[in-house]
């Protein structure tokens, strides 16, 4: 995508702040059309600290299988959108209804939609009610007051409920999307303090913890399966990037990375901003996939089941 070369300057004490390696857990900054919504609880897999971790066995495997040299980058183009509680709700019918929440979604009449990609995610905050609603390939049925989608689900941002196994959800891990989205007002704040959604190719047709789901078709063991999670290695120097690449890679050193979604290599999601700076994100690029590491997760809490 084509970002704007707009720059901003981040003050002495955001710098500090997303270079500083804080202990303890986090929750993940409230979106700011939302702020009354933690995006889900501090124990949740998207805001544990992942930096303690071991390496997981078979991690260089699964680098060399997705690609050592391939780059890191940032694919921020993923809207979201926040609606009120009393905002009306409208009937979205699904082509996988079996693995998705039915009912009616609180859709705007021009919502912003996920662009430049047939996967079409159109992401819904409810700002009262701190719900979150996800739909996969939405479109709006043309003559109705209805959409239709792939599929849909929907998580309260209070609880760490998690779906059924099996069941996907607008993301093929069966995973949120919103929370594993950078965003520009956490680059503002100086930390990024919850891990980030990120696709590659070739993924295993299994899922460990968080997922729920894959759309893999590997059968190797050098796959990695859904939900498998990466970080950047600690001793990755960070000095030489740009204010807001050196926040995002900060915060991959801390909460890393989960694999959520079939896609291009090591793609990062985030949410469009005038205010991200194209030269500052297109400098991820230099972060190879060598300079990652599959994170072991088997010790920490697992919140919401297995």
């Amino acid at each position: 995508m084509t970002l704007k070369k707009r720059a901003i300057i981040l003050g002495p004490i955001a710098i500090a702040a997303a270079v500083a390696a804080v202990a303890g857990g986090a929750v993940g900054l409230p979106p700011s059309a939302a702020p009354a919504c933690s995006v889900f609880p501090p124990d949740n897999p998207w805001n544990q600290r992942v930096d303690g971790a071991p390496v997981l066995p078979g991690s260089a495997a699964f680098v060399a299988h997705l690609g050592a040299d391939a780059p890191v980058f940032a694919d921020f183009s993923m809207p979201y959108n926040t609606v009120p509680r009393s905002h009306p709700r409208v009937p979205v019918r699904f082509r996988y209804w079996r693995e998705s929440d039915r009912g009616r979604y609180p859709i705007p009449r021009n919502p912003r939609v996920e662009k430049g990609t047939p996967d079409r995610h159109l992401i819904l905050v409810d700002r009262n009610a701190c719900r979150l609603y996800e739909l996969y390939d939405a479109r709006r049925v043309r003559g109705r007051k209805s959409w239709r989608a792939g599929s849909g689900a929907i998580w309260s941002l209070r609880s760490n409920r998690l779906r059924p196994r099996g069941w996907t959800s607008a993301d093929a891990a069966g995973l949120p999307i919103f929370p594993g989205l950078a965003r520009f007002d956490e680059v503002q704040h100086g930390e990024i303090d919850h891990a980030l959604r990120f696709t590659a190719e070739g993924v295993r047709d299994t899922f460990v913890y968080p997922a729920r789901h894959s759309d893999g078709r590997s059968g190797s063991g050098n796959a990695p399966p859904m939900g498998t999670r990466f970080r950047l290695r600690a001793d990755f120097d960070t000095s030489g990037f740009p204010p807001q690449a050196r926040v995002i890679l900060e915060g991959l050193k801390r909460y890393g990375m989960i694999l959520a979604d079939s896609g291009p290599a090591f793609s990062l999601g985030g949410a469009p901003s005038r205010g991200w700076n194209g030269e500052d994100l297109d400098s991820l690029r230099r972060v190879r996939g060598g300079d990652l590491e599959a994170v072991d997760t088997s010790a920490l809490p697992r919140p919401g089941g297995p």
